[in-house]
């Protein structure tokens, strides 16, 4: 029997886009938290679904292990967390209510959880942990293992006193029976919700729980709890090599009116660069990864931090290939530099659009150009550079669109991340669209690309123009490797790519018949672009963490 089971809902099986590219990572949020309550006195345990076969295991993990509490605490670090799958919440919603009929007193935590806790009150799940849950997990963990002991005297006092004595009505111990039979923590806990049918919603809350500001003071992941040898077998198998997930940095300061941040909102914190390095050379040491990717919202929000974090790393011997997602404007040649010595050789830039019209609609606070010079600054580097591509934002035309084709046809990105804009609950982007939202408001897996308002243009034109500006990255990137190989003398590259040159413009039909759906794809009345803010000020990173 432990304490606490923890457990997370994102099951790969479920959703096939991300089954079939077999890049499962760690619940890494889950790991921090068994990490921490397990350092303030606890007995835990894990329930990984990532590679499980479905809900029925979990079962098996509470018949196995017995817990008093089970805590489902998505990983919040984890971008298909952050995506509010419908698919998954229907499992976390069906785990919640097995827990409950296992006995045990259900929390739940995480993005989703965070945005509508009254969908989960609905299954079972008793107290919701809203934000950053770290903290709030244990102080609620705390607070109802001392009700029990509370509970536990009172009945032995009942149970050893005169039968014959009477419990005059409204006496302390019928008061004191009646409090341990409900514990009630909100007079002291920050961060939390509880079901009250007598509160707005049917949803009581207390105070927001403040941002750790100093991140150091967690413990490294409790990597104990989870069959790494599971992971790396699935890794090797699908790839030849295998990635395990970190984090550095937890939250974003930046404004991009379309980012959910039902956890850390507008606020950042940074772990110290000696503290992530030393993580990484024990990670390299005990896990023997072949490649880190940082699951950071963004990596390296000040080049300071970058500069120094490379120096740690090289001076504990401790690099390992790995990837990281970014801004456009935070690529300078220092960061760049430091990013290399660190051992960084792959970033994922937030660029969305070729259009400058379309980036300030969305807040991004970037220019065209920017994205450019950093692709520019990461390839002198011998770092990949790869682009998240949004399509589909209110008030974005055809013109706007082919800016963003072009952008990829200049700059030749190594890798792309096409999707359509998402309106998530707590974000202005859906505050802009929530009217035109009918009964579906959340993708059912990753792969789902349906438009949720009325966009310019309806679902099955964005799908194929996904799929045509990545047939022709692919034809130009092994363009350019023929020619490279012909530039070395290979004999037979010649041919090779005047074939291809016929293919990419056979792909010029592909883009005219996607003019020609263009016209019959229109919606009918799309969504005009209405600016939320006025300029929207730069975060102040002069701090590794903001108020």
């Amino acid at each position: 029997m432990v304490d606490v089971l923890l457990a997370h809902s994102y099951f790969l099986k479920y959703d096939a886009k991300q089954l079939q590219k077999m890049r499962p990572y760690a619940p890494l949020a889950t790991l921090y938290a068994a990490s921490y309550l397990r350092a303030n006195g606890y007995t835990v345990a894990l329930f990984d679904a990532m590679l499980a076969d479905g809900e029925h295991e979990f079962a098996g993990a509470l018949e196995q292990h017995r817990p008093r509490f089970v805590a489902l605490y998505e990983d919040s670090f984890n971008f298909l967390s952050k995506m509010c799958l419908s698919r998954m919440r229907q499992a976390a919603c069906h785990m919640a209510a097995t827990a409950r009929a296992h006995g045990a007193l259900v929390i739940a935590a995480g993005p989703d959880v965070s945005d509508h806790p009254e969908l989960y009150f609905q299954h079972g799940v008793q107290y919701a942990l809203i934000g950053e849950a770290d903290h709030t997990l244990r102080e609620l963990l705390d607070f109802l293992k001392e009700s029990e002991v509370e509970e536990q005297e009172l009945g032995s006092a009942l149970l050893t006193a005169d039968p014959r004595t009477l419990i005059p009505k409204g006496s302390g111990v019928e008061t004191a029976r009646r409090a341990v039979s409900t514990p009630d923590p909100r007079p002291l806990i920050p961060g939390l919700a509880m079901p009250d049918q007598a509160a707005p919603n049917g949803v009581a809350r207390t105070p927001p729980r403040p941002v750790e500001r100093h991140p150091d003071v967690f413990p490294l992941p409790a990597w104990d709890l989870l069959d790494v040898e599971r992971y790396r077998a699935a890794w090797v198998e699908a790839h030849g090599y295998f990635s395990l997930n970190m984090v550095s940095t937890r939250g974003c300061p930046f404004h991009c009116n379309w980012c959910a941040k039902p956890i850390w909102g507008q606020r950042y914190a940074m772990r110290s660069p000696a503290n992530v390095a030393e993580e990484l050379a024990l990670v390299k040491d005990t896990l023997r990864p072949d490649h880190i990717w940082f699951a950071d919202d963004i990596f390296g929000l000040r080049p300071q931090w970058v500069a120094e974090f490379g120096r740690e790393v090289a001076a504990r011997d401790a690099a390992i290939p790995f990837m990281i997602q970014s801004r456009a404007d935070l690529m300078t040649y220092q960061a760049v530099a430091g990013l290399r010595q660190a051992g960084c050789v792959e970033v994922w830039l937030g660029a969305e659009s070729g259009s400058q019209k379309i980036l300030d609609a969305m807040d991004k606070g970037i220019r065209v150009d920017e994205i450019v010079a950093a692709r520019t600054r990461l390839k002198a580097a011998g770092i990949k550079a790869c682009f998240f591509i949004q399509f589909g934002y209110p008030g974005e035309l055809f013109e706007d669109i082919m800016a963003t084709v072009q952008l990829v046809r200049d700059t030749l990105p190594d890798n792309i991340g096409v999707s359509v804009s998402y309106p998530l609950p707590g974000t202005k982007f859906h505050e802009l669209v929530k009217a035109q939202l009918g009964a579906k408001t959340n993708w059912v897996d990753s792969d789902d690309l349906a438009m949720m308002f009325q966009g310019t243009y309806q679902s099955p034109f964005y799908r194929r123009l996904h799929q045509v500006l990545h047939k022709e990255l692919d034809l130009r990137h092994t363009l350019a490797a023929l020619r490279s190989a012909l530039a070395d003398g290979a004999a037979d590259a010649q041919a090779a790519i005047s074939d291809l040159q016929a293919a990419i413009d056979q792909l010029s039909g592909e883009w005219l018949e996607l003019g020609r759906l263009e016209a019959q794809q229109r919606s009918t009345d799309p969504t005009r672009i209405t600016r939320l803010n006025g300029r929207i000020m730069a975060p102040d990173l002069s701090k590794e963490w903001n108020e």
